[in-house]
């Protein structure tokens, strides 16, 4: 499970932006998202690091943290 910190991220079109952005990568992903602390967790078996980058790549910064 990789569990990202997104600033940025502040409401339900965020959200869903970022969603969509992770299943462009991996369709079948999980995207849970947590607006109250700014963190998302996805559940791939793509590269993190891709995932990561099509996230920053949709215009939210994001940095890994402890799962």
């Amino acid at each position: 499970m990789l569990k990202l910190k997104v600033p940025e991220m502040s409401c339900g079109h965020c959200a869903g932006t970022i969603e969509k952005a992770v299943k462009s990568v991996d369709p079948a992903a999980r995207v849970i998202v947590d607006l109250g602390s700014s963190t998302v967790a996805v559940e791939t078996g793509a590269d993190e690091n891709a995932i990561c980058e099509v996230i920053r790549s949709a215009g939210y910064d994001n940095e890994k943290v402890a799962a």
